[in-house]
């Protein structure tokens, strides 16, 4: 398929980039178009910037799309390639998540200086995460042991793990595979105790609407399972999503046309925990989704998410 130069906007990190050049090598694979058929760029976001507090205090999630969002609607990229589950459920006019790729184990990797299982850790040990989905499943599971916050790229949280400025750090498996780096992973944490974040593991192409060019390049590249996991999953997300200060996990399998959910939210300690599993067919994953995320806010009560909103 002949096309004009596509421009992938993308964020700078090394995850980001591995991501946007996979991204790439779909395409010129799907296409048979050569690697000058496309053009990386690099743009730089406010979620990079801030390194000095969490997320959640900044303005959320959006923090990592704003700046290439405004880029794919002045026409300056063509589509953009974000991790999954950084994306906010609400998108700006103009724009939609258009494509999934096949999705990466979804597992955290738990990379220990101090002990090589998280639940092996000498107590009052220090664990660094910014993700308060993490922090508080930590804290459930090890209530003993201080969770700090630690920003950075995946390189810098490795470095200060070295450094010794943490006893150990969770990141996603996902992307430690993407950058090479499994080597590093000393635990891999289950599923069924530590599940993961909506979207975890999944790469998302975001494209202006209606733009049927860029639908015909995508359409060969996209996962249907990946699609109809992470329908469920941000489905689920967005019912709930009211406030960022909120740590929940969801994950949905799909088993040919059959679609299975588990889901979670925590409070920041870890101490309440309310659960929802859900069945049904990969067809209807937006509407499961959301009645699992409906059922579950009913089921922990306003108060749940007031105490520290």
């Amino acid at each position: 398929m002949q096309t004009d130069l596509l421009r992938i906007g993308t964020r700078g990190s090394a995850l980001a980039l591995a991501q946007a050049e996979e991204t790439r090598a779909r395409l010129m694979a799907a296409h048979a178009l050569p690697q000058d058929a496309f053009e990386i760029v690099v743009i730089s976001t406010s979620g990079d910037r801030i390194q000095d507090r969490p997320l959640s205090e900044a303005g959320g999630k959006g923090l990592f799309t704003k700046e290439i969002e405004e880029s794919l609607l002045s026409g300056a990229i063509d589509i953009a390639v974000h991790s999954s589950k950084d994306m906010p459920t609400v998108l700006p006019d103009g724009l939609e998540l258009s494509c999934f790729l096949q999705r990466e184990d979804v597992r955290d990797a738990y990379i220990g200086r101090a002990a090589k299982r998280l639940l092996d850790l000498p107590e009052n040990a220090v664990i660094g995460s910014s993700s308060l989905r993490r922090q508080a499943l930590i804290r459930r599971l090890r209530p003993d042991i201080d969770v700090v916050l630690y920003r950075g790229n995946v390189q810098t949280r490795l470095r200060k793990l070295e450094e010794g400025v943490v006893d150990a750090t969770l990141l996603a498996n996902a992307g430690l595979k993407r950058l090479g780096l499994a080597h590093v992973i000393t635990e891999l944490l289950p599923v069924e105790t530590f599940p993961p974040a909506p979207g975890q593991g999944a790469i998302c192409i975001e494209s202006r609407v209606g733009d049927a060019r860029i639908g015909d390049l995508l359409a060969p590249i996209g996962h249907r399972a990946t699609t109809e996991a992470l329908t469920c999953e941000r489905a689920f997300l967005a019912t709930l999503d009211g406030s960022c200060r909120t740590p929940l996990a969801g994950h949905a399998r799909i088993d040919g046309d059959a679609l299975s959910f588990f889901g979670m939210i925590l409070s920041p300690d870890g101490r309440q925990v309310h659960e929802i599993r859900a069945e049904g067919r990969a067809g209807d994953a937006a509407s499961i989704g959301a009645k699992a995320g409906a059922d579950i806010r009913d089921r922990a009560g306003p108060a749940f998410f007031e105490s520290w909103s």
